[in-house]
């Protein structure tokens, strides 16, 4: 007797529902766009009070970490509804590289110390791949030598306010290396709310945590599976903000929205987010299901594939349908293009995920 496989869930539990509603509502009140543009403009970007609040107020920072290690024992599925609501604030926080790849990654290596640490939010972590790296693309490794590690990587997200990196070293291991014993310069990057920065690392001592070739792509491919998430909420911001201001601004004494061509721009461009929504919602859920990492890497790549696009358009629109007020710095629709930009070659572009795709699928191009 066959038994067959198990359908993914693509609709929200109640519990989800619950998570995303506390989310929005601390996020409302700790995370405005005024604020958020405010801190793009200074030399300190994140938002270390939202993260705390996230963190030490609701245990965010521990959703992927078993209980034993004092982490929240969640699944990726919540963690995904958490990068929906960040990506509609655009906030500027350590989630994704700290709660969700650094995390990953750690796990992959069965650390005992480190995940109850970055579960707590006290301490950030950072794993030093750069941001634009495919969970199947060639990473850069530092040199080890005389037991200390020595070589410069660049485009490492979040490394300004990490307090601990993980390094993969030329001898094929990943080290925890205390974010105090390197130089981190930052790098000039479109999203201002995720910085990125180059590491220089000149005989910093590090901790052996275990093979970086497994722990690395583990904590790439869900990095790459849950941005989709945040992309998502980014995509549903744009439309959603866009169409609440073409119901209220007016031309001709007409709501603007009534015009035909704009409800067919909108139509479509809703008909682009719901699948997108499915996509995303399908790579959380077979990240969850830890039964079989083929499914899991389809599922990622399917997500990537649509969801840059997707937000990119999406935040595209809604700047050009707000008008003359969309063009504005204090306008905040300028914060969610740069972060769909960014997010676009993020864990790999759209057209490196279908490549992927297609071997996995074994529907190669001729």
């Amino acid at each position: 007797m066959t038994t067959q496989p198990t359908q993914p869930d693509l609709l929200y539990s109640e519990e989800e529902e619950a998570l995303r509603a506390a989310v929005r509502d601390l996020l409302t009140d700790h995370c405005d766009a005024a604020g958020v543009i405010a801190r793009t403009e200074s030399d300190a970007p994140h938002d270390v009070s939202l993260w705390k609040a996230l963190t030490e107020g609701m245990g965010l920072a521990g959703l992927l970490v078993p209980e034993e290690m004092d982490g929240q024992g969640a699944t990726h599925r919540e963690a995904a509804v958490v990068l929906e609501e960040l990506g509609r604030a655009v906030a500027p926080v350590p989630f994704l590289t700290s709660a969700v790849v650094a995390t990953e990654a750690l796990l992959a290596c069965a650390d005992e110390e480190l995940p109850g640490r970055l579960a707590s939010g006290r301490t950030i972590g950072a794993l030093a791949v750069g941001l634009h790296t495919a969970p199947d693309g060639a990473f850069k490794a530092v040199r080890l030598q005389d037991g200390t590690l020595h070589g410069e990587l660049t485009g490492i997200a979040d490394a300004a306010v990490a307090d601990v990196l993980l390094v993969p070293a030329d001898d094929g291991g990943l080290y925890a290396v205390d974010a105090s014993t390197v130089t981190v310069t930052p790098q000039v990057s479109l999203d201002l709310t995720r910085p990125l920065a180059t590491v220089t690392l000149d005989g910093a001592p590090g901790r052996r945590l275990g093979e970086a070739e497994p722990a690395v792509r583990r904590a790439l491919r869900a990095g790459a599976g849950l941005l989709a998430s945040e992309q998502l909420g980014v995509a549903d911001w744009s439309l959603t903000e866009t169409v609440r201001y073409l119901k209220e601004r007016k031309q001709f004494n007409r709501p603007v929205g009534g015009f035909q061509a704009l409800k067919h721009r909108l139509a479509q461009l809703w008909l682009e987010v719901a699948g997108l929504r499915a996509a995303a919602r399908n790579a959380a859920d077979a990240l969850a299901d830890a039964e079989s990492a083929q499914e899991a890497a389809v599922a990622v790549a399917v997500a990537q594939a649509c969801a840059a696009p997707v937000a990119v358009r999406a935040a595209e629109e809604a700047l050009q349908l707000h008008g003359g007020i969309g063009m504005t710095w204090e306008h905040p629709v300028h914060l969610h293009l740069k972060r769909a930009k960014a997010d676009s070659i993020a864990y790999g572009t759209a057209g490196a995920h279908r490549d992927a795709l297609a071997e996995l699928v074994d529907l190669r191009a001729p």
